[in-house]
């Protein structure tokens, strides 16, 4: 225990001898979002170059010659370069990762290529333009030709052709003009992935300072933009995300909004529906943070107005809490999934042998959904190992047929030596359990 924690506060770089614990794992202690030079603050030169090793360890262990990257949270993860999220998925731009080389990004060309260029001095000499395939009609297999050269004549140049050579997603142009040239296809996701799971202390900091602001945002929820009738779904929803980009959110998001009916069965997307006087309002927010872009993904349910829930109402609250409390408690080093998995209420994940996505729990970080799921639907029976420096949002619900409302509670932890600790620290609303 005393080893694993010194090894994190060498990583950290700090003296954690006063505060007795790693300052990465105190939700309290939160740095200031801007720079100064009299603080360390987070060291984006450093969280860029750990995450760049996890990446190359993970090639090794695969035994990966290269990784070829289109997602562009893959991309952001290797090169630490941000172009916005609609470039996320749309086979614009792509890096590649050699053994024992630096990363090389295809960027779009014009201004964001030059923009990369000129905001990333990390990359200097490795940024190359990208071809792109993609809705170029009768032109389409001469770009993907064209866009495949290029790789290979890299793979080539850094002595991996002929190697496994990992790709994270791809479409079938991409696949046969891979397969065309002779390289040799493996998925790169289980690398990818791997890394990613396990966050730096850096990383750490920046999702912590996106919860504390979503903390913040729930505040505005419950005691003003709820604290009467008026508003609709889609109003409140506006509210969210306003406030999330004011705070200087990347993209501020209200990933679902329900009200009353709409919470049973629930409704992941907003309407134009009022929200009554005593309506139960589920508000599962965040979106990715100001810092590096992490996300934080909250979710409580209030109830508008002065209002008083019901004792049913009282009893599926505590049910919800109760339930994610226990799956969370069995977050730590050692314990799997199946070990929170069967706390989760029994869903349609029981029956069908998938995952709903509420009775829930997945990896956050510069995606809302990255690395490891929870699902009764396959963790009980395929458990994953539970590892220091997870990042996860574990959520449950109360809903199930003939009920008029139903609750949603979810809460953000990060996996330490010590157990879990939550970084979501917005509390559970005293009207629901007196």
């Amino acid at each position: 225990m005393k080893e694993t924690e010194d090894i994190e506060i060498r990583r950290s770089g700090l003296d954690h001898s006063y505060i007795e614990s790693p300052h990465h794992y105190s939700p309290r202690r939160l740095y200031s979002i801007t720079g100064a030079d009299w603080e360390s603050r987070i060291n984006f030169d450093r969280m860029r170059k750990e995450r760049l090793d996890r990446a190359k360890e993970a090639m090794e262990r695969h035994d990966l010659g290269a990784m070829v990257l289109y997602h562009g949270a893959n991309v952001r993860y290797i090169t630490g370069v941000y172009q916005g999220m609609w470039k996320y998925s749309i086979f614009i731009r792509y890096t590649v990762l050699c053994r024992g080389s630096e990363p090389v990004l295809f960027e779009t060309v014009g201004s964001d290529m030059e923009r990369a260029k000129l905001n990333c001095p990390w990359l200097y000499g490795n940024v190359k333009p990208a071809i792109t395939w993609t809705w170029s009609e009768g032109a389409t297999e001469r770009q993907v030709t064209n866009m495949a050269t290029g790789v290979v004549d890299l793979l080539k140049e850094k002595k991996v052709f002929g190697e496994k050579i990992g790709v994270d997603i791809m479409d079938m142009w991409v696949h046969s003009a891979f397969e065309k040239a002779g390289v040799k296809l493996v998925n790169a996701w289980p690398a990818i992935s791997e890394a990613r799971v396990i966050k730096t202390v850096d990383e750490l900091e920046c999702a912590k300072i996106s919860a504390a602001i979503t903390d913040s945002c729930l505040d505005m929820i419950r005691n003003e933009w709820l604290a009467r009738p008026g508003l609709t779904e889609s109003q409140l929803a506006g509210n969210i995300m306003k406030f999330f980009t004011d705070q200087g959110f990347e993209e501020g998001q209200a990933f679902c909004v329900a009200s009353g009916g709409n919470t049973n069965p629930y409704a992941r997307w907003w309407s134009d529906k009022p929200i009554r006087r005593g309506d139960l309002v589920i508000t599962d927010i965040g979106g990715r943070g100001p810092c590096g872009g992490y996300y934080a993904d909250v979710t409580r349910t209030h109830i508008c107005g002065d209002a008083s829930p019901t004792k049913e109402e009282k009893a599926l609250y505590k049910e919800t809490m109760d339930s994610m409390n226990a799956a969370i408690a069995e977050a730590v080093p050692g314990n799997t999934t199946a070990d929170s998995a069967k706390h989760f209420p029994v869903y349609d994940d029981d029956k069908y042998k998938t995952c709903s996505l509420f009775q829930f729990g997945h990896s956050i970080g510069l995606t809302l959904y990255e690395g490891m799921w929870i699902s009764r639907g396959f963790s009980l029976d395929f458990p994953a190992e539970y590892k220091q420096n997870m990042y996860m949002a574990i959520e449950t619900y109360s809903g199930r047929p003939g009920l008029e409302q139903a609750v949603r509670l979810e809460q953000d932890v990060v996996i330490t030596d010590k157990g879990p600790v939550l970084f979501s620290l917005f509390p559970f609303d005293e009207k629901f359990l007196d």
